[in-house]
């Protein structure tokens, strides 16, 4: 059985991905903070828990552009103009009827 190799990603698809990867890290971070916060009892944690809650809606928000990006790659990829479609599509292997 053959391994078949994935393509690299567009660069607009890659771009979003690489920031909801830095997002996620982010919303750790504080999250972390925020409990060592909650631990220590400190003041630090109520500046730490909106940080969180803005780090989860950015996180949010990449995935969101993540997956409409890839949307948007996979549409130009298959433009009705191109001479072959994308593999996984409705009529691939098929002759339109016309």
């Amino acid at each position: 059985m053959a391994v078949r190799r994935r393509g690299r990603l567009p660069d607009e698809v890659r771009a979003a991905a690489v920031r909801a990867g830095m997002s996620f890290a982010f919303t750790v971070f504080t999250f972390v903070v925020a409990l060592f916060a909650s631990w220590a009892r400190t003041g630090l944690l109520t500046p730490a828990l909106a940080l969180m809650a803005l780090g989860v809606f950015a996180l949010a928000w990449c995935l969101i552009d993540v997956a409409v990006s890839r949307q948007v790659a996979a549409s130009r990829r298959r433009a009705p103009n191109s001479a072959a479609p994308l593999e996984g599509s409705r009529d691939h292997g098929h002759p339109r009827h016309r």
